[in-house]
């Protein structure tokens, strides 16, 4: 190596090789930008894989001053802190923001009240909730979204997925609205940001991006989500009373059942008993109803007066003595378990363990770490009821989570009768968000076992760090909704350490894709070049003029130039966005150097 990291320039430092740190460095050195790494126990798999990047590792704490200029601060243009625990972030980031107050910082932080007080010393921007990213994807996949609401400049766009109903080219069809990509409706592959000479065939499925007037001006009316069809109110009735009885019989325990069972019985003997033997004053038979009365006054050991066991024959008063004795006995062993069962539940209920028996449309979160109660409060914003399995008993979110009034279930999620306990076969959608490949993988396979013919029809999201496994797992085990939260955060380190404005992310079918906003520098790679110099898979949305009033122009033509000084809307795979942002920060004259090289 030609020179060591303490004397290295022009570099960016990654402290924190675990979790989304791997995929942030990997996304760095893809665009090309000089990387150092700084862990203080790096996995061994992890340092194999940067080792066989070139990229030099620095073993040390990133909170000692010492380690930090080993690792070359002072030349460094950015440092992008992503340590596991909050507390060493915290300290790595106010270090660094000491010993160089200007240079770019991006820190990962899941406490927002944290989060907020360090953005105040850093800088804004500078915080990244990696948990706070993932968790919309998560969301949008449980509800099925097909619409993406993007905010560029203060105007509203929407990324929407329709289905073209004829077969002809993107522009016939869909005129200036932006193809981001094709799904053939054929087994074919995923078409990414397709030009508008793009041919496609009746039923390809087509994500376009543009206004809501754009969409309207075109006659497409934007799909909604797809939710759970609503039942007819007879069927509802039905399938409430069945749920009700159901629950009721399964959440009381066998004692009480037994004894309200014997109770029954008796006075149902009783009845029988009382019209056959009783004679009233005038020497006839009780009614049904009298006889029903007398049975309950009798068991309530209420006595009005009206009904009397005194002149009645021997072996019916003797059978009085022993129905008194045995219905008070049961009366009151029912009302003593019964207030047992309302208090355990209400105090169930204090706790966040709420009855989740009588659910239905529900959607099951697997997992209640950072991501799974970001995606809790996500779901209930738009309006959906949640209960959650997690294993721990001593979880941290527990307590947030019963603020919320939602219901946590401490079990194994990978066992059928757990899955049966939160009604599963009922729900409308499960995340399984562990921070473990293989539990989520085997909790994922036991979820598919458990719905059965609904496995098609139940959205499943599965969170998996590894590419390779998700990828494995997607084709093998037909899971359609695989996220990685470091897949979906590592762009937003890499742009905050670059100067990329990321402002969205998204999936279509397993593709991420990215929206960003860039600064178009004065002497760069882009200063100058027409739109179709970019490459075929990025797509420009929209351009906002240094030189106008910096109302934002869209859609862009082909044949336009940018500009020093104009700030770019741009969407496609990260990878792509990244080649974009290098091309920028060179010359022209560099960009023809590296091209024949």
């Amino acid at each position: 190596m030609s020179s060591t990291p303490r004397e290295r320039s022009g570099h960016v430092i990654v402290c924190g090789l675990h979790g989304v740190g791997l995929r942030t460095v990997e996304q760095l050195h893809l665009a090309g930008v000089p990387v150092v790494v700084v862990d203080d126990d790096p996995d061994p798999r992890l340092t194999r894989t940067v080792s066989a990047w070139g990229i030099p590792l620095v073993r040390g704490s990133s909170r000692a001053t010492d380690t930090l200029l080993d690792a070359g601060l002072p030349g460094a243009t950015a440092v992008v802190c992503v340590e596991p625990d909050d507390l060493h972030a915290l300290e790595t980031a106010l270090l660094v923001r000491q010993l160089r107050p200007d240079v770019r910082l991006a820190v990962q932080l899941s406490n927002p009240a944290v989060g907020r007080a360090v953005a105040d010393v850093t800088g804004p921007g500078s915080v990244i909730d990696v948990a706070a990213l993932a968790a919309p994807s998560v969301v949008e996949a449980c509800l099925r979204r097909r619409t993406h609401p993007i905010d560029l400049g203060g105007e509203e766009f929407l990324a929407a997925e329709v289905t073209a109903d004829a077969d002809g080219t993107l522009r016939e069809l869909f005129g200036d609205l932006a193809p981001i990509a094709v799904v053939p409706s054929e087994e074919a592959e995923l078409v990414v940001c397709p030009g508008r000479d793009h041919r496609v065939r009746s039923g390809d499925r087509i994500i376009a991006l543009g206004t809501r007037p754009d969409f309207v001006g075109r006659g497409i009316r934007i799909p909604k989500d797809i939710r759970e069809a609503p039942e007819r109110p007879s069927r509802r009735a039905v399938f409430t009373i069945r749920t009700f009885v159901r629950t009721m019989f399964r959440e009381t325990d066998r004692s009480l059942r037994f004894t309200l069972t014997a109770l029954l019985t008796l006075m149902a003997l009783s009845i029988g008993v009382l019209l056959v033997g009783y004679r009233k004053p005038d020497g006839s038979h009780m009614s049904l109803l009298d006889a029903l009365y007398f049975t309950v006054e009798t068991v309530g050991t209420i006595g009005y007066g009206d009904f009397s066991f005194a002149a009645q024959q021997v072996w019916l008063r003797g059978y009085a003595v022993g129905f008194m004795i045995t219905g008070a006995m049961l009366a009151a062993i029912s009302f003593a378990l019964l207030t047992n069962l309302l208090i355990s539940k209400r105090i169930a209920e204090s706790l966040g363990r709420r009855d989740v028996g009588a659910m239905a449309g529900h959607v099951i979160v697997i997992g209640l770490g950072a991501v799974g109660i970001r995606t809790v409060e996500g779901l209930l914003a738009e309006g959906r009821e949640v209960v959650v399995v997690d294993r721990d008993e001593n979880n941290r979110y527990l307590s947030q989570a019963r603020a919320l009034k939602v219901p946590v279930v401490i079990a194994d999620a990978t066992l059928p009768q757990t899955l049966q306990a939160v009604n599963l076969h009922s729900a409308a959608a499960v995340a399984v968000l562990t921070s473990d490949d293989l539990v989520n993988i085997e909790t994922g396979l036991s979820v598919r076992d458990q719905l059965g013919e609904r496995w098609g029809s139940v959205p499943v999201v599965l969170r998996l760090f590894d590419r390779q496994l998700a990828t494995t797992v997607e084709h093998s085990f037909g899971f359609d909704h695989v996220r990685s939260t470091a897949a979906l955060a590592a762009p937003w380190f890499v742009g905050a350490a670059l100067g990329l404005d990321v402002l969205g992310t998204f999936y279509v079918e397993h593709q991420p894709f990215l929206i960003a906003a860039l600064s178009v520098a004065t002497g760069g790679g882009l200063d100058g070049l027409a739109m179709q110099g970019l490459s075929a898979r990025t797509r420009v949305i929209a351009i906002s003029r240094a030189a106008g009033d910096r109302a934002l122009e869209h859609p862009p033509r082909s044949g336009t130039r940018f500009g020093a000084g104009d700030r770019a809307y741009l969407v496609g795979p990260y990878e792509e966005l990244l080649q974009v942002l290098r091309r920028d920060a060179l010359s022209p004259a560099q960009i023809g150097g590296s091209e024949r090289s």
